[in-house]
């Protein structure tokens, strides 16, 4: 009963976001996509334009003897560009115009669309807004359609960005990744290293869905506030009953609520940047070697694999990986508990690996 009071008044919207039309998303959810440069786009724009004046000059070169000019002398390859110029431009002086029918018909059928797509590149600049919009709306609607076994980051700020490039460096792609935040300015760098971002608050559960939370495969909460991390992974939960929750906060006294809340595994940033300092003092190379392991793409890489079935029966410490733990049935148990002593098939290996030697 609690909990579901708790959820009415967390809930922000009258209307569900996720049965809004796509293009009402556009301003939430922001899909990265390679965009040339302005000057690559304007000299396109200049071809085009060159390339349509061009083609009408051929065309009323060709059929020139359709066309009356005032001096009644025939029409010379700069009548033909001038004709172009203007007749594109819809200035129209009326000096020059087709007369036969066959010229009509040709400025009918391939002139009169021609001068349609030379304005079009003219007022490019409108065209492209609205066609970069139809662009996204059309990319949301086909990411939500597909995107499934995902990781959702909750909070891009100084633990999110740092989850998010461990996991990048760990050979996940940022496809794979989408961020949940209501900074602007967080959401931005997000966009800028290639992730889906969407903006709101991850404590309304319609939020969490337009990121497809109920499908994802983990979801991490990295927010500023051990209250909000507590909410997030309530709502978090709720909707995704079989995803991986992973989260950080910052007092060890609020590590039981967040577990409470249906976490899968907390990280108490404060204790163990704590610990972290307190071994610098003695002995700083350990908190390098430290750092070295927590980075994935350089140096030695914590990592983790599945038992082979060569490798049944015997014992992790003979192994040729320097092996750390074994996780049995979900439970992490130390390499040298004899509970471990001969391997079975399903359980996975906590190992050390050389990320330079794998590359």
């Amino acid at each position: 009963m609690a909990k579901g009071r708790l959820r009415r008044r967390l809930s922000r919207f009258d209307q569900s976001l996720t049965d809004l039309p796509v293009h009402a998303l556009t301003d939430r959810v922001q899909i990265p996509q390679d965009l040339p440069s302005p000057w690559v786009r304007i000299t396109k724009r200049i071809v085009i334009a060159l390339a349509v004046l061009c083609a009408v000059v051929l065309i009323v070169y060709i059929d020139r003897d359709g066309y009356r000019d005032v001096q009644e002398d025939g029409l010379s390859l700069l009548d033909c560009f001038y004709y172009a110029t203007v007749s594109l431009s819809t200035t129209g002086y009326g000096d020059i115009t087709p007369y036969t029918e066959t010229a009509r018909l040709v400025n009918v059928l391939i002139i009169t669309p021609l001068r349609v797509a030379f304005l079009i590149v003219l007022i490019g600049t409108t065209v492209e807004t609205l066609t970069t919009e139809s662009r996204q709306a059309f990319k949301i609607q086909q990411w939500r359609n597909k995107l499934r076994n995902h990781t959702v980051v909750i909070g891009y700020g100084t633990k999110g960005r740092t989850a998010v490039a461990a996991m990048i460096g760990d050979e996940v792609a940022p496809a794979d990744i989408v961020v949940v935040d209501e900074n602007p300015a967080a959401l931005e760098r997000a966009k800028t290293a290639g992730l889906v971002t969407v903006r709101g608050s991850a404590t309304d559960s319609e939020v969490l869905r337009l990121a497809s939370a109920q499908h994802a495969k983990s979801i991490i909460v990295a927010t500023n506030r051990d209250d909000t991390a507590v909410l997030v992974t309530l709502t978090a939960r709720e909707l995704a009953t079989k995803a991986k929750i992973i989260a950080a906060v910052r007092e060890a006294e609020n590590q039981h609520l967040l577990e409470q809340s249906g976490a899968d595994s907390t990280v108490v940033t404060s204790e163990t940047a704590g610990r972290l300092l307190g071994i610098a003092v003695q002995t700083p190379s350990v908190v390098e070697m430290m750092e070295d392991l927590l980075t994935p793409n350089a140096g030695f890489a914590i990592a983790e694999r599945e038992v082979t079935p060569k490798e049944t029966g015997g014992s992790p410490r003979h192994l040729h990986d320097l092996v750390l733990g074994v996780v049995r049935a979900n439970k992490l148990i130390r390499v040298d508990d004899p509970e471990v002593d001969a391997l079975e098939l399903g359980d996975r290996l906590l190992y050390i690996r050389s990320a330079d030697a794998e590359r």
